[in-house]
């Protein structure tokens, strides 16, 4: 071997060895180093350099916060009810070689820790529970993941329960138990509005009541008044005519005559079964009544003067 040969081949030897020594670790990720096996340190994204041949990368950690779709499994709930439920789960790497060295399938153990407790929690509630507190499922479960992987280098950010499927005679009969409650519902809001409906009427019809009866009060109160006006003015001329007779006055009694004698033609011509109407022979008498009550009113006014 001559000396051109020896130099080819050293430069080889150096070409090698720095490509196994310089490492370059892209952003988001960081490499575990291991010596002769073992643990050493861990090369942050950028350039990194190893010691060729003693050295060599151990795990390569992705350090962004990662999805897992958890697998749907079917779940018997507190009140023997088979669901089945799926979900998702957010986590990131915060320590590599944790994430490396403490648990063997980072990924399927979460899963497989994620599934065990879904199956712990829900299974101690109710179905009504089950569908209505999910905010709470998930809560809780975050709570136990996040502390169960924590030795593992891993921050379970979110634990998200995706869907709760019922078998399906229990979606019928929920179904079923929700149209009755909603007509149910609807029984009381007509029956509701149907009683509002009555009490309005009847109290309408008691308003109405009660101002008829005011107003037959009013009425019948300005009729007395109106009878006792008109009895005071009778009493008022009877005494007139009283007096105009006792100085022995013959248009007085006239007056009596001729009143009781238009009151009876006023009867027979008001009278229901009128259908003809007779004038007495005596009508001039009347007239002259009338003149006497004329006479009779002069006098009085001129009284009245003196």
């Amino acid at each position: 071997m001559d000396g051109k040969q020896i130099a080819i081949g050293l430069a080889v030897l150096a070409v090698v060895i720095v490509y196994r020594a310089l490492q370059f670790v892209p952003q988001g990720k960081q490499y575990t180093v291991e010596y002769f096996g073992r643990y050493v340190r861990t090369l942050k994204p950028g350039l990194g350099v190893i010691i060729p041949f003693m050295e060599s990368i151990g795990a390569r950690i992705d350090m962004r916060e990662r999805v897992l779709d958890v697998p749907s499994q079917e779940i018997i709930t507190k009140d023997n009810a088979m669901v089945r439920v799926d979900g998702v789960v957010f986590f990131q790497a915060l320590d590599a070689a944790k994430a490396a060295y403490e648990v063997d399938g980072l990924e399927s153990a979460i899963l497989n820790l994620i599934m065990t407790n879904i199956r712990t929690v829900m299974g101690s509630m109710d179905l009504d529970e089950l569908l209505s507190r999910r905010d709470e499922i998930n809560g809780r479960l975050l709570l136990v993941i996040d502390d169960a992987t924590t030795p593992w280098g891993v921050k379970v950010t979110r634990i998200e329960i995706k869907d709760i499927t019922p078998p399906r005679d229990l979606i019928e009969a929920m179904g079923r138990q929700m149209k009755a409650e909603r007509e149910k519902r609807a029984s009381i809001l007509e029956a509701e509005g149907q009683r509002q409906s009555d009490i309005l009427r009847a109290e309408g019809e008691k308003q109405a009541a009660i101002l008829e009866a005011e107003g037959r009060r009013e009425a019948a109160f300005r009729d007395a008044e109106g009878r006792e006006r008109q009895a005071e003015a009778e009493a008022r001329a009877t005494q007139v005519v009283s007096e105009a007779i006792s100085k022995g006055d013959v248009n007085a009694i006239n007056y009596f005559v001729a009143q009781q004698y238009i009151k009876a033609l006023r009867d027979i011509a008001t009278s229901p079964n009128q259908k003809l109407l007779f004038m007495p022979l005596e009508a001039g008498s009347v007239i002259g009544a009338i003149g006497g009550i004329a006479e009779l009113a002069k006098q009085a006014m001129q009284k009245q003067g003196e």
